[in-house]
């Protein structure tokens, strides 16, 4: 199980740190052109970069949450402080994934062309949520983990 705990850890990293790159790109590159061709070429790369992340953390996840018997938790100890913060945690993993598709059908849907209002709008919020949600789940991760 170290090792399924290792590749989670590594796919979290490297979501999570894709996430924080893009974010700080949106911010910091002030040159709209340099920015549009920035995500022109990374933004597919990207996008299965990090499908192949997420995956990945939803497929270890579950195998620790097995392992480590949440469904037991919850049914026995739902009050328990443990398991309101897994509760948290994997509710915000839905909520994540949800901004993620909404943000990629989007990207891959408007690569090269112009977006429409709504599309910008929807594409910029989802990529926020994304960015806060990702923080406030690692957040969880270590209060779990720390009670293991």
């Amino acid at each position: 199980m170290h090792f399924v705990l290792y590749i989670h850890i590594l796919s979290a990293t490297a979501w999570i740190g894709g996430s924080l790159l893009l974010f700080a790109l949106g911010v910091l590159l002030r040159d709209k052109e340099a920015q549009r061709q920035t995500y022109e070429h990374l933004g597919p790369i990207y996008g299965w970069f990090e499908v192949f992340w997420l995956v990945s953390l939803w497929v270890t996840g579950t195998m620790l949450y097995l392992h480590h018997g949440f469904h037991e938790v919850f049914k026995y100890a739902y009050d328990s402080e443990l398991s309101q913060m897994m509760h948290h945690k994997v509710y915000l993993v839905i909520v994540l994934t949800m901004l993620t598709f909404v943000h990629l059908v989007i990207a891959f849907k408007t690569h090269m062309i112009s977006r429409t209002k709504w599309q910008q709008m929807l594409s910029r919020g989802s990529s926020l949520g994304i960015f806060f949600l990702n923080l406030i789940i690692l957040w969880y991760a270590i209060g779990v983990r720390s009670m293991l």
